[in-house]
């Protein structure tokens, strides 16, 4: 039998496809998501279900975005799932999720997500997390342990920076490469966001802060005093309390929305 193919359906590469069919790990999942009547859930990616048949028997409602047409076309005829889903075909990376809050219900958003597309998918789902309740994705376990990392360890990056601008992350289930059929080449790990109040955001710009954070860890062997240097001088970064001679992975946060405010306070 073809390994890349599950449940009738061929899983196709250039949308990432890879389906969970571990049910002590789903459990796990869903136990973490803890779906319930009356809650505004929405999947990203359902596949072939496996996640989304036990959220729908928890909640009795949610509302599922697939790319991939047939996928889509089998969960709107699904017997069982069918009446309990309102489906949307079409590319997550695209969507307006602020169109889904009804009843000033926030948003409790999950999935599996294609590893092939997560981080731009995520930057994008992070404009939104003032209409969200908590996220549960399943990634990359190299990925999630960037999300998380803390300053001073070779995980920390951009993305590190911007998730924790956003969110309180953690990771919540680590999930071998047999759990999914086709096996992917990595392992995953399911981390948990929860996003901060509006009022640690301090952030005057987060296109600043994403910028800097570009700029700082394009070349994260070099200190800031030369990655930094199209920037601000040295000087600037003393002024701001920031070690000129240390690496990007090296400084805060907080060192991070002081730069970024710096440099938006700065423009003309």
């Amino acid at each position: 039998m073809n390994d890349n193919v599950h449940l009738g359906h061929r899983a196709r590469k250039r949308f990432g496809q890879n389906f969970l069919n571990d049910d002590m790990i789903i459990d796990k999942i869903v136990t973490a998501i803890d779906p319930k009547p009356g809650d505004n859930l929405v999947e990203i990616g359902p596949g072939l279900g496996a996640i989304t048949e036990p959220v729908a028997e928890l909640s009795g409602h949610l509302t599922v975005v697939e790319l991939d047409k047939d996928l889509a076309e089998r969960l709107i005829h699904h017997p069982f799932l069918g009446p309990k889903l309102t489906v949307n075909q079409g590319d997550a990376m695209k969507f307006d999720f602020s169109s889904l809050i009804k009843d000033d219900k926030k948003l409790k958003i999950f999935g599996n997500l294609p590893y092939n597309v997560s981080t731009p998918l995520l930057f994008h789902l992070f404009e939104f997390v003032d209409n969200v309740e908590h996220m549960h994705f399943m990634l990359q376990k190299e990925v999630v342990n960037r999300m998380v990392a803390s300053p001073g360890s070779k995980a920390f990056g951009r993305l590190s920076v911007m998730t924790q601008y956003y969110c309180h992350a953690m990771p919540v289930i680590e999930v071998p490469p047999t759990c999914f059929k086709p096996a992917p080449k990595v392992d995953s790990a399911v981390v948990r966001l929860i996003p901060k109040d509006p009022s640690a955001r301090t952030a005057k710009s987060t296109k600043m802060l994403n910028t800097v954070c570009l700029e700082a860890f394009n070349q994260r062997r070099k200190t800031l005093r030369n990655s930094l240097s199209n920037l601000l001088t040295e000087a600037e970064l003393a002024e701001l309390g920031v070690d000129a001679t240390l690496r990007a992975e090296n400084i805060s946060l907080t060192q991070f929305i002081a730069i970024a405010n710096y440099l938006h306070d700065r423009q003309p």
